[in-house]
């Protein structure tokens, strides 16, 4: 350069060398190299000065042994150790053009790769870089020789606590390497994890990554930053079922919302919870509303589409169970099903988000014919959210009561709903006249099983009095006299009950003439109380309130 380099006006030739990669450092390492200084070579200017030696042109042609030559013999010994490696990576970072064009990068992440996704019984290479003041930390054995610890490659972990602290174009790069290579899901989704809560501390309430790194301070990234970085590594998820947790994936979300991502990648988190929301709880699904035009107080727009995901993969379940029989239930099985789970999370989500005052009538409405009504053993959960609905709601009319209230399927309240049921006026009073007759259903079956039960009591009874008999003649008279004296008793209580039967059987007719001439105002509703006993109740429970 210099002896290319003419003046006309005879100064001094003054060169420029600013486009150096590494800069001063790496240039320095080349100039004292060509004037047989003795220089230092090492994991983590390797990879500047192998660039500048290349942009210098310091090539075999010009001398034997020049240093393009001498640092690619070392750099292939670099390779050869994960901390090492992960060190030039890193060095990778500062001169990534050039280091691309030479192929160190390349180089670099299929070493690493091709180590984290072996056998680590094989592993030989020590584990360093940030993770190694984590493993080094160890007690002395017994003879007092502190020996080289087993590399923490045996646990599933061990590599990603470094890989975290890559930038994250070379941490996207690392990832999908190892999926190629054949990494199992769930190591590629714990490495996520890690450098998603390690940058985003908005997962953990806090930067998690860095207490459990001594030394290492993390400074605080901007929205932008972080957004992209959140949506990099929603991409990077893999897509297989349960190998990420459905809590994370919602704080993944609910994170996604505070920091504006794109729509593409709230869509991708739905579509990932929708497919396992069964895993779900309560305190997860509950995702503040955001923006400045909202009204309710909690997402309810997120968590519907979520379930109309979960809907849509679960179609076949829908179907079979549509074509059960009413008397049967889904949920027979000693596990619950997933159908049947998120049916019940959905019943405890609309009893909390109901007594919000701003919760239209529709979106609750939506909310809750999301599942199907075969997903739903009993309906003591739907009905305890509609009663928080209706309380928190006076205002609505009749016609929006009774609108409400058909998703109560009266065959499937417990006993417990009904007797509440009953009594509750918030109900619109066809309602109340179901429930009733239900009501006195669930007490005639209940009646005619007991009845069943002392029939086969009194059968049973039979043999052992006759084997009394063949005993002695004062025993059998003694046991004719007490067997006589309980079937009279026996029998007094029977068609005591009998009647009972027959009375409510008269009353349920009554009550299904009723149901017809709802058009009456509300105080029919005393007739019905005081004939079938609720009167007397209704007082003594509100006494006792």
């Amino acid at each position: 350069m210099i002896s290319e380099f003419r003046s006309e006006d005879g100064k001094a030739c003054v060169l420029h060398l600013h486009d150096i990669p590494g800069g001063a450092k790496a240039f320095e390492l080349a100039a004292k190299f060509c004037y047989d200084i003795r220089i230092e070579l090492n994991a983590t200017n390797v990879v500047p000065v192998r660039c500048a030696a290349e942009h210098l042109l310091m090539t075999e042609d010009y001398v034997g042994g020049n240093l393009i030559t001498r640092t690619d013999n070392f750099l292939g010994e670099v390779l050869g150790s994960w901390k090492d490696t992960i060190k030039a990576l890193e060095a990778c970072e500062s001169v990534l053009p050039h280091a691309e064009d030479l192929h160190i990068v390349s180089r670099c992440i299929n070493s690493l790769a091709s180590k984290a996704c072996s056998d680590p019984s094989l592993s030989a290479w020590p584990v360093g870089g940030h993770a190694a003041t984590k493993s080094s930390q160890g007690s002395a054995p017994w003879n007092g020789i502190v020996t080289r610890e087993a590399p923490t490659s045996a646990l599933a972990d061990w590599w990603y606590i470094d890989a975290s602290f890559l930038g994250l174009p070379l941490f996207k790069r690392l990832i999908l390497a190892m999926e190629a290579k054949g990494m199992k899901p769930e190591n590629v989704a714990e490495a996520l994890i890690y450098s998603a809560k390690r940058s985003l501390p908005g997962l953990s309430g806090g930067s998690t990554a860095a207490r459990m790194t001594p030394g290492i301070s993390i400074s605080a990234a901007s929205e932008s930053e972080q957004r992209v970085f959140l949506e990099e590594i929603v991409d990077l998820l893999p897509m297989n079922k349960g190998v990420i947790s459905t809590r994370f994936l919602l704080r993944l979300l609910r994170t996604a919302m505070i920091l504006r991502a794109s729509p593409s990648c709230r869509e991708n988190l739905e579509r990932r919870t929708g497919a396992q929301v069964e895993e779900a709880a309560l305190e997860d699904l509950l995702i503040p509303s955001l923006g400045p035009s909202v009204e309710t107080l909690y997402d309810v727009d997120c968590v519907q589409r979520i379930l109309v995901h979960f809907m849509q993969l679960n179609q076949s379940a829908v179907t079979s169970s549509a074509i059960v029989d009413e008397g049967q239930s889904i949920t027979s099985s000693s596990s619950p099903t997933p159908m049947a789970m998120v049916a019940r999370l959905v019943d405890v989500y609309l009893a909390e988000v109901a007594a919000d005052v701003n919760l239209k009538l529709h979106k609750f409405l939506s909310l809750a014919s999301a599942v199907s009504d075969y997903a739903r053993p009993l309906d003591d959960g739907i009905y305890r959210a509609i009663d928080v609905y209706l309380k928190s709601h006076p205002w609505l009319t009749e016609s929006e009561r009774e609108q409400i209230c058909q998703l109560i399927n009266c065959q499937k309240l417990s006993l417990e709903a009904c007797t509440h049921a009953a009594q509750n006026e918030r109900l619109p009073l066809r309602l109340v006249v179901q429930v009733l007759f239900f009501e006195q259903l669930h007490l005639r079956s209940s009646i005619a099983g007991w009845l069943f039960v002392s029939d086969r009591v009194e059968n049973s009874q039979a043999p052992h009095a006759n084997l009394a008999l063949q005993k002695s003649s004062n025993v059998a008279i003694q046991a004719d006299i007490s067997e006589e004296q309980e079937n009279d008793d026996h029998h007094v209580d029977v068609d005591d009950m009998r009647s009972q039967v027959l009375e409510l059987e008269k009353e349920c007719l009554s009550m299904k003439q009723e149901i017809g001439k709802l058009g009456k105002p509300r105080s029919s509703w005393n007739i019905f109380s005081r004939k079938c006993g609720f009167g007397v109740k209704s007082q003594s429970v509100a006494g006792g309130k």
